[in-house]
């Protein structure tokens, strides 16, 4: 199960991608906002990483105007690892290196098209682990409060 988020920028690009994942058999839960008026993406992002922190779902998609606040947000939960993607690569190697289980997106930036490209990659790009894993390793550290130096 996918949690979906977004604050009122990016609402109307989670509502087009809400009938998407369903498309590629990928269920999700939408943790808000439900309407246009004004929604703070620091909330959104919340309670969309809490439901993947807890098992609840696999990973986030979340959308607000450029991507970047609500990515910031995100990555504020403990065990996230979010990521503002507006293009093919990074969507792809986001999951392939660096095994991001939070996708952010502009919709003030991207189309419809392209989001669903990227949540297309994100969600069937697998973590490629190895040398990788290493790094992760050291970002969890760093969550964690350990000093890497």
């Amino acid at each position: 199960m996918i949690a979906l988020g977004s604050d009122h920028a990016g609402f109307p690009l989670k509502t087009e991608l809400k009938n998407h994942p369903d498309s590629i058999g990928v269920k999700y839960k939408d943790f808000g906002c439900y309407t246009p008026e004004r929604f703070d993406y620091a909330i959104a992002a919340q309670k969309a990483c809490d439901a993947v922190i807890s098992g609840e779902c696999d990973k986030a998609i979340l959308c607000c105007g450029t991507g970047i606040g609500i990515s910031i947000a995100a990555n504020k939960v403990k065990g996230i690892r979010a990521s503002a993607c507006s293009d093919y690569f990074s969507a792809k190697y986001t999951r392939a290196h660096n095994d991001a289980n939070c996708l952010c997106l502009g919709a003030r930036v991207i189309g419809v098209g392209l989001a669903k490209e990227l949540v297309d990659v994100f969600l069937t790009t697998e973590f490629e682990g190895g040398r990788h894993q290493t790094r992760v390793n050291q970002i969890m550290a760093i969550e964690a409060g350990e000093k890497l130096y």
